[in-house]
């Protein structure tokens, strides 16, 4: 399966919506399988997304000293979604390498958050590769590896973990 029929698979994200995940008395997760290589392409795929940069800064001085006077005049940083994108799935993929504790195959527990950090980096992936001016190329497998936890997670059923009973 080629990257753009993989990407076009996605659902629309103005049509999304996530299931509701607000069950009572414990953490919901969703256990699925996964494999240290699939793991090590996601990582690899993140390290691909996480070095481009949509806005230009990187590559443009001028966006750059202008992005600097901005936070030293306001002493804020300036906000960038992809940025904390960047730290969730930075996040979601130690998660699941933890719960993998170094085994070639293992359950990792996808919870609500996963789900959506999933979601969002496959439908910023397609965002970035149809982007004419950004020149994202990822690899193809590393796509399909993506879509196929995803997919995963989405076919998974939901369980209560550590629930809590009325006697605690």
């Amino acid at each position: 399966m080629g990257i753009d029929d993989t990407l076009s698979a996605l659902p629309n994200p103005g049509t999304h919506s996530f299931p509701e995940y607000s069950l009572p008395r414990g953490d919901p997760v969703m256990p699925i399988a996964i494999t240290s290589d699939e793991l090590t392409t996601l990582l690899d795929l993140y390290e691909t997304f996480a070095a481009v940069d949509p806005t230009g800064i990187d590559s443009n001085p001028f966006l750059q000293a202008t992005t600097q006077f901005l936070e030293q005049t306001f002493g804020a940083p300036v906000y960038r979604p992809d940025e904390e994108l960047a730290d969730d799935i930075a996040a979601m993929l130690n998660d699941f390498s933890d719960d993998l504790a170094g085994d070639s195959l293992g359950v990792v527990d996808a919870t609500p958050k996963h789900h959506k950090t999933l979601y969002f980096f496959l439908t910023s992936c397609r965002a970035y590769h149809s982007a004419p001016h950004i020149q994202f190329q990822p690899d193809r497998d590393a796509v399909d590896t993506l879509y196929d936890v995803y997919e995963r997670v989405v076919d998974q059923e939901m369980y209560l973990k550590r629930p809590q009973t009325v006697l605690e």
